[in-house]
């Protein structure tokens, strides 16, 4: 019985699919859903100026997931241009070796792409590829006591702070909308964005600067509407 009511589903979604209306031009979709940024960093060392010099692998980035939201518009009937943008995602950083958490940022990293809709103008489900370029504003950047403490204790640095620098980068991204009806779709979509910065620490006996590839990849699941 499950078998059936599995196959019975299926039949209904792949008749929802066959029977909706295709992209076109001039068409808008907005699409909006959970997006998660998963960083998949790459981090300079830290070299901190104690005598001899103390230095740490380098440095952690969780993960963060945030509401979607994201405009697309058909120029022709394959294709298209849209804008990712999200509400700001939080990220907790970690010194690597040692574990210590030394701090959090805050960011928005909106995307244009230019998209291309291999089936567009016809039915069923739309498939497309695209590629674009990102700006990553970076903002809210904390220092955390656990680091401001082990700053003092091997520097003794009574004050900290924490910065990184903006970054422009591409990015690419695959991803399908799975239609309901004429106007209503499931989306699902992945990006790989090129995010590097320069963090940079400044206490009251010096700075330390070191490079961050953040280099995520970004997942979104949600729902999509079109106009």
């Amino acid at each position: 019985m499950k078998q059936v009511t599995k196959l019975a589903l299926a039949a209904v979604v792949a008749g929802m699919a066959v029977n909706a209306a295709a992209y076109e031009q001039g068409d808008w979709i907005l699409r909006a859903g959970a997006v998660t940024v998963a960083p998949d960093e790459d981090s300079d060392s830290i070299v901190l100026p104690t005598a001899p010099p103390t230095v740490l692998p380098g440095v952690s980035v969780d993960n963060d997931t945030q509401l979607s939201i994201i405009p697309v518009y058909m120029v022709t009937d394959n294709w298209a241009i849209e804008v990712l943008a999200a509400t700001p995602f939080e990220h907790d950083i970690t010194v690597d070796g040692v574990g210590i958490p030394a701090g959090s940022i805050k960011h928005l990293p909106p995307t244009v792409s230019m998209q291309w809709y291999p089936r567009g103008g016809q039915k069923g489900w739309q498939p497309y590829v695209g590629a674009g370029v990102n700006y990553t504003f970076i903002f809210d950047e904390k220092v955390d006591p656990a680091l401001a403490g082990a700053l003092n204790g091997l520097l003794g640095a009574t004050e900290a702070d924490l910065s990184l620098d903006d970054s422009f980068g591409l990015a690419a991204q695959v991803g399908v909308d799975i239609p309901l009806s004429d106007n209503w779709a499931i989306n699902a979509a992945v990006w790989y964005i090129d995010i590097d910065t320069t963090a940079k620490i400044r206490t009251d006996v010096g700075t330390v600067a070191f490079d961050v590839d953040i280099d995520p990849w970004v997942y979104n699941v949600g729902i999509a509407y079109r106009f």
